[in-house]
């Protein structure tokens, strides 16, 4: 059985590994810096349907095959699947994966939804309540815009802070194994919030809940930034990525040199009008799926801290004048098999 180590943080019995990984992603998407990273890019973002909604669920769609013929298994071999997205009852997910048939839980942790999904699986994996679980998440430029902000019909002016919402999937297996990536331990977050209310800037919103996983999982297991090649965040964008340092650096950890964020990664912020970064779901799931995880697999990488950052929001919390909770859950994942 799993055991505890400090206060929030798991270690797995048994070696979990994550045995294939998938990334889809729109034409901004691919067009950046590490477009060569998907194993899809789709031309105009629809993904041939007639809808954004209807495209973020072919989108998924597309992952979840893609990662099944990558593991070389059939869909009922899977033992369950987790997955959520940002839309109102994560319609993305329940739309995309329904035509495989297969065992669902829905999650919700907004942007860091990959990181819940990786926390989860890897627990029910070392259980033995799955043989293969599965992980899905997404997101799309278009219907978050529709459904967070404007319309894109609308034009509305984005601020300096503002993020770009990755048109993106990311989706992965989870199972008992003896080859890398392994996971190691698993942070649960814990909800901050400081009072941020301007929803857009997610940056300022997530840095919190980001830090407070982070310190939290040096704490519990005696570790320090220097044990790691880096220590990733899932799109606090430009704004969130210095709050989260001065945040550490204010309580004498220094993560400026090992700090890598998707949201700053996934765009060519010299050429790309992405303002602060990107965000949403599919910008931390693409990354983890299309770049960290075949770097760690490969060897270029020996040990990462994974901490996707959500905003935990809604429509009508932001229209009440409500602050924005954040929340951000860990994983450490490794080239190398052993314990802490």
């Amino acid at each position: 059985m799993s055991k505890r180590s400090g206060r929030s943080t798991i270690l797995p019995e048994n070696s979990i590994s994550v045995t294939a990984f998938a990334a889809v992603g729109g034409k901004k998407e691919g067009e950046g810096p590490y477009g060569r990273c998907y194993d899809y890019i789709d031309s105009d973002d629809y993904f041939g349907q007639s809808s954004f909604e209807l495209a973020e669920s072919a989108m998924q769609g597309l992952a979840l095959q893609n990662l099944i013929e990558k593991r070389k298994i059939e869909p009922e071999d899977l033992s369950l699947i987790l997955g959520g997205d940002l839309l109102n009852q994560c319609i993305g997910t329940s739309f995309g994966i329904s035509n495989f048939n297969l065992p669902f839980l829905g999650i919700y942790g907004a942007c860091s939804t990959v990181s819940e999904g990786l926390l989860l699986a890897s627990l029910l994996a070392d259980s033995g309540a799955a043989d293969i679980a599965a992980v899905i998440t997404s997101s799309h430029f278009c219907t978050a815009e529709r459904q967070y902000r404007f319309p894109l019909e609308y034009g509305g002016q984005r601020t300096p802070t503002s993020q770009w919402t990755a048109t993106a999937s990311g989706a992965l297996t989870v199972e008992r194994g003896e080859n890398p990536p392994f996971i190691r331990a698993l942070t649960v977050g814990t909800v901050a919030d400081k009072g941020i209310t301007d929803a857009n800037n997610m940056g300022a919103a997530m840095a919190p809940a980001a830090y407070s996983t982070i310190s939290r999982f040096f704490k519990d297991t005696g570790l320090s930034p220097k044990d790691f090649d880096a220590v990733v965040t899932g799109d606090l964008g430009n704004v969130g990525s210095r709050l989260l340092c001065e945040l550490a650096e204010r309580d004498g950890l220094s993560l400026k040199d090992l700090h890598l964020d998707c949201g700053r990664m996934l765009y060519d912020q010299k050429n790309q009008d992405v303002h602060a970064g990107g965000s949403g779901c599919g910008c931390a799931a693409s990354m983890l799926c299309g770049y960290f995880l075949p770097e760690i697999k490969s060897g270029r990488l020996k040990n990462i801290l994974f901490a996707a950052t959500g905003a935990l929001l809604s429509t009508t919390s932001s229209q009440q004048g409500m602050s924005i909770p954040g929340i951000s859950h860990l994983a450490w994942i490794s080239a190398e098999k052993g314990e802490i």
